[in-house]
């Protein structure tokens, strides 16, 4: 029965919220890691990305920053805007100057990967009936208080883009509470059964910018979106293509989340297209382990 309900609410809905994934250890566990990979991160001046989800801005500052772009299969700092001064040097303490970590932390990281590959994880796969799974990315997102920037409507299917299209599946893991007011996601139910508006894809060899988008985000009516608060621990199953954002953090409060997803390979071609592409250093792993 739990199987069914799991299975219907995140076909029916686009996303579902379920307690407990972790324990108040465990998530307490990851953010210290997180902490002490701050602690030894030295950023290259070229590499000070400012990363953001608006669309010309996105194009300027991610796609066409080669330092994002093969970010795929290695652990890379993406940055809050205006944390640096004019000369590059933080203006915040630095462990406040992040927005987020990624994307390969579920190779690289064994805390990051033990939970990526737990027991919990590869049961909730496979209730949703995935045969042969495999991690595409991951990235802990800080949301920092104040300054956490807006993520403005979207589909992870713009930028992970699969044929045909309900393959990949997004796991937001709260590891503290993702209230209304630090800045937890917001969905539109039932969105995902639309199909996608716009596509991020890279663009020729030798050209630049690296990428560019196909088509463009569509305008949402705010009435229709809906809060999806998460309890410490907790984690939201996400529809590749449910249209879902989560505002600015003007509160006093943090809102750390590890985040992963997931692609059910079997009889699925990832698109060449996708920014995010395998290497030989890091091939898709498989979620489920022997």
């Amino acid at each position: 029965m739990i199987k069914f309900r799991i299975k219907f609410k995140l076909y029916e809905d686009g996303f579902v919220v379920l307690d407990g994934l972790l324990s108040s250890q465990e998530c307490d566990e990851l953010r210290q890691r997180m902490n002490e990979i701050v602690d030894q991160m030295d950023v290259p001046e070229h590499c000070r990305t400012t990363f953001t989800t608006y669309h010309h801005e996105q194009l300027k500052t991610q796609g066409s920053a080669d330092y994002f772009i093969t970010s795929g299969d290695k652990i890379r700092f993406f940055f809050e805007k205006g944390v640096f001064d004019d000369q590059g040097e933080f203006k915040v303490p630095k462990h406040l100057s992040l927005n987020k970590v990624g994307h390969a932390l579920h190779a690289y990281e064994p805390l990051y990967k033990k939970v990526t590959h737990s027991a919990k994880v590869q049961g909730i796969a496979k209730k949703l009936g995935l045969v042969s799974p495999v991690i595409l990315q991951s990235m802990y997102i800080f949301k920092q208080p104040g300054i956490g920037g807006e993520v403005t409507a979207h589909q992870d299917a713009t930028f992970l883009h699969t044929e045909p299209l309900g393959r990949v599946m997004g796991l937001w893991i709260a590891l503290e509470d993702a209230t209304v007011n630090n800045g937890c996601l917001w969905f539109i139910p039932g969105s995902h059964r639309s199909g996608i508006s716009r596509r991020m894809v890279r663009t020729p060899k030798g050209t630049f910018p690296l990428t560019d988008f196909i088509g463009r985000e569509q305008a949402y009516k705010e009435d229709t979106f809906v809060a999806a608060p998460v309890p410490k621990g907790g984690v939201v199953l996400i529809h590749g293509e449910v249209v879902h954002r989560s505002a600015e953090n003007i509160s006093e409060e943090s809102r750390h989340v590890y985040t992963f997803h997931v692609m059910e390979a079997l009889d699925t071609r990832w698109s060449p297209d996708n920014w995010l592409q395998p290497t030989e250093e890091l091939p898709f792993p498989p979620l489920y382990t022997k």
